[in-house]
Order: structure tokens, then sequence, then C-alpha cells
């Protein structure tokens, strides 16, 4: 599996200032030109570590969870990594490699481990090794619902979840779904979706659920809205609840992204 890693650094004073970044009422593109090293923050607690945030709840953008891609430099990490009892999160790792303690397990993460943390999970996350650890870190409020438990955390990897294709592609478009969806236990999904050369997404898909989208691995031209717009690994997309869109992957590779969706509960009736 080949996953993109931001490297940070700055552009030379020579580049061109034009890039792809466009922030729309009804999507936004933060191509990987935009994580560099003057747009990184910290967090307490967390020791040797930076992280772009790439999504977060804000009017008029991203409303239901926040998007950060954090690198872990060698003996960093944190033993109080989530200051919100409400969050849980969703861990996706992507270079180098941790050790992440959930309950009192150590599990050793590497590129392609994915963890589910409901909230109120003791975990913490050290990087003991001698390169930077990078990794997804997906947060949302859970919403809980009386009558239904709160799901149990869980570690595994994208090599033990196998692609469901999509009816009629023959293959050309698959999801890895790594919570079952009729488990309405859960309240987003995080899954990776992969496209052969030429697949497609056929018709233009406008639906309830709000999506963060971060592309791992190839390029495309992704529908958003009115627009088409070409993509490439490192770049992440929003799109607003039923922002129309669609998919076409010309190769020369496989085209690979990271897919959050907010699933399973009625849409809230006041802001």
């Amino acid at each position: 599996m080949s996953y993109w890693v931001p490297q940070g650094g700055l552009p030379a004073q020579t580049e061109l200032t034009t890039d792809r970044a466009v922030f729309t009422d009804a999507y936004a593109v933060l191509p990987r030109g935009t994580m560099r090293d003057i747009v990184t923050s910290r967090l307490p607690f967390w020791d040797d570590t930076r992280l772009w945030v790439i999504a977060r709840p804000l009017s008029g953008f991203a409303e239901t969870f926040s998007w950060y891609v954090v690198e872990v430099a060698p003996g960093g990490g944190s033993e109080r990594p989530e200051g919100d009892p409400e969050a849980e999160a969703v861990l996706f790792v992507v270079g180098g490699g941790a050790t992440l303690t959930v309950d009192g397990s150590e599990h050793e993460l590497e590129p392609g481990s994915y963890a589910f943390l409901p909230p109120g999970t003791a975990w913490s996350l050290r990087n003991g090794r001698d390169e930077n650890a990078t990794f997804h870190w997906i947060r949302k409020a859970y919403e809980p619902v009386d009558g239904i438990d709160v799901p149990a955390p869980f570690v595994t990897h994208e090599r033990e979840v196998a692609a469901e294709p999509m009816p009629g592609t023959d293959g050309a478009w698959g999801t890895q779904r790594f919570v079952d969806p009729l488990d309405v236990r859960h309240d987003l999904h995080v899954n990776i979706v992969t496209f052969e050369p030429g697949g497609a997404i056929p018709f233009p898909e406008t639906h309830v659920m709000e999506h963060g989208l971060y592309v791992l691995e190839g390029k495309a031209v992704y529908l958003l809205n009115k627009d088409w717009v070409e993509v490439q690994e490192g770049d992440f997309m929003w799109l607003r609840a039923f922002c129309p869109q669609a998919c076409y992957a010309g190769g020369p590779g496989r085209f690979r992204y990271l897919l959050y969706k907010d699933v399973n509960r009625h849409p809230r009736l006041s802001l």
C-alpha cells in the first residue's frame, strides 16, 4: 500500500503563488502544498508533536468533525491525548509507527493501522522509533442514543479488511468498511475508497452525509458541486451535506482516499 505523508517545508521565493486551493460554501479543496511548516499547530500535553488541522467545526465549513494530520517525532507522544470526554476518534497511520495503549493494552501501529476510540476511552500514544510517526486523527462528538450501547474500541489494519466492490463495477470501485454499516451504535464511518484506473462514480451523488476526503494515493478528477477539480495524493476535500459529487480515476495508477461521513442519527432540528 502507498500513503502520502506531508513533509512540511516552505516553497522557494521563486515559486508561483497560484495553486488549486478553493474554499466555497459547498466544498473546499486543500491541496497538499498548503500543508507547510508555518501552518502547523501544537496541542496541550503532546510532546514533540505538530499537526496540520485540515477541518474543524466552523460556520460555513465542517459541521460534524475535525481532522488532523499529526506528526510525532521520535520519543514524542502523549499520556493525555484527548481533553474532551464526548469526543470519539479514528486514528489511521500513514508513516512510521507508534505504540498505542488502549485501556491498558498495547498495540504496535504501522502504516495502514486503524484504531477506533469511543468517548471516554483511556488511551495514550508514544513514538519509540527513530523516525517520525504520522497519522490521521478524525474526531467527532459522539451522539448517544438512549437504549443503544456505545461501541467498543478496536485496533486493526487495512490488510485485514477486504474491499467490497460496488455492484456492477467489476471491482473498479470498492470500499473497505471498518465498521458494519448496519451497526447503529456507530455515528461515524471512516472508510477507504479505491478506484482502479478508469473507475468512476457515474452519477452526481447528493446525500445528507457530510464528507471529508484525504487522498492517500493516485490522482483523479472530482466533481464538487458544479466544478470538476483535479486532485492528487495528499489533497484534502470537504463536502457539505447534499453537495453533488462524482469521480473519474483516469490512471495511470489506483486512486484511493480516506473518507469520513456522519451516519445513523436523526439530523439535529436546532443548532
